[in-house]
């Protein structure tokens, strides 16, 4: 006997009806005093089955961690094959797998394999459904309010091209430049998804179409006119990552599921010109775009408002990175036409462009 076959009649609950190698007819194989005694023992049925082995009386128990419904279609004891057969199951003394096994048509093992396999068939199909409902899309809208900005020089000390603000220091004895605020500004965004567990990772983009920069110059005494504008959008895309902390056992406030996330990508930005009101003259930079790197992190809840479709509000940190206007042409305009335009052949200037602000949105898993 083998060492798997002494393994297996050892176990609690084990009965076996062996072949008789020379007629091949069943006959039983006598209980051991120590089985007898083992929990779970069944005394076998009186009488012999012929024409094939049967081993019934098994326990729902698996062999080397396996589940019990594999092992019982793969290993039978009962049966003998050839060692090369057996060893790629760990048995080369000969415990079995046999592949063609005369079973009692009907016959509880029989069913058994059925069961067997109609119940890995349907785990299978459930594990796929389940997978499928892991992805999403979500659609949100919100409103974002940049902190305040400030364009200087990207080099300061540039004669040609010629540096719009300079080096030096302005009527309010700060460095020269602009400074304001582009107030709020409305944004759009659609996530493709994949949640898994605790986790989801989303790729994002975003599009926030009309910023409106308003502030001021310091070339003059702060009492005197220098009123800078300017118009701009931004396209981001990024990679991000969002944690639900109901999921990871920390509290949840009723029907609200908090969760945090952060991500980071890429920046497409462009700006149009830039224009620069004095008391009596106007000057105009010119527009340009950039991409650059951004990032964000974000908190918030999301509330199920049935088995696929949720709502997430949330509060979101980002940073769009730099804005730039480009080297080129630019002109001064005498308004009241005393002086023809002047020409400027102006170096770029920039300003980081970071905020904060809501999402509200819809999350809907298929």
């Amino acid at each position: 006997m083998s060492a798997w076959s002494a393994a297996m009649e050892a176990s609690p609950g084990w009965r076996c009806r062996g072949r008789s190698p020379a007629s091949g007819f069943a006959r039983e194989t006598p209980p051991s005093d120590s089985l007898r005694r083992a929990p779970g023992w069944r005394e076998p049925r009186p009488g012999a089955v012929p024409g094939g082995a049967s081993c019934h009386g098994r326990r729902g128990i698996g062999f080397g961690g396996a589940p019990w419904y594999l092992w019982a279609m793969s290993r039978d004891p009962c049966n003998a094959a050839s060692p090369a057969a057996a060893a790629p199951f760990g048995d080369p003394d000969g415990g079995a797998v046999r592949s063609r096994r005369r079973l009692r048509a009907g016959g509880p093992t029989r069913q058994a394999q059925l069961a067997a396999i109609a119940v890995a068939a349907g785990m299978f199909l459930a594990s796929g459904a389940a997978l499928a409902r892991d992805y999403y899309l979500r659609g949100g809208i919100g409103l974002d309010r940049p902190g305040k900005a400030s364009f200087t020089d990207v080099d300061c000390s540039t004669t040609a091209p010629a540096a719009l603000y300079g080096c030096g220091t302005g009527g309010d004895s700060a460095r020269l430049r602009s400074v304001g605020e582009f107030g709020t500004v409305p944004a759009v965004e659609l996530g493709l998804g994949y949640a898994t567990g605790a986790v989801r990772l989303e790729v994002l983009v975003e599009y926030r179409p009309d910023f409106a920069f308003k502030g001021r110059a310091n070339f003059l005494a702060p009492d005197r006119r220098q009123d800078v504008s300017a118009e701009l959008s931004s396209l981001s895309g990024m990679l991000a990552g969002f944690v639900d902390l109901a999921a990871l056992g920390l509290p949840k406030p009723g029907p609200l599921a908090p969760f945090v996330g952060a991500g980071v990508g890429v920046v497409h930005t462009r700006i149009g010109k830039t224009t620069i009101t004095f008391p009596a003259t106007t000057t105009t930079v010119p527009g340009g775009s950039r991409t650059g790197l951004a990032w964000m992190a974000t908190v918030g809840v999301a509330v199920a408002l049935d088995g696929r479709v949720s709502l997430d509000l949330a509060w979101r940190y980002t940073d769009l990175g730099e804005v730039r206007t480009p080297r080129g042409p630019g002109r001064v305009v005498w308004r009241d036409g005393s002086q023809e335009p002047r020409p400027l052949d102006l170096a770029p200037t920039k300003a980081r462009l970071t905020g904060h602000g809501i999402r509200l949105s819809l999350r809907y898993a298929f």
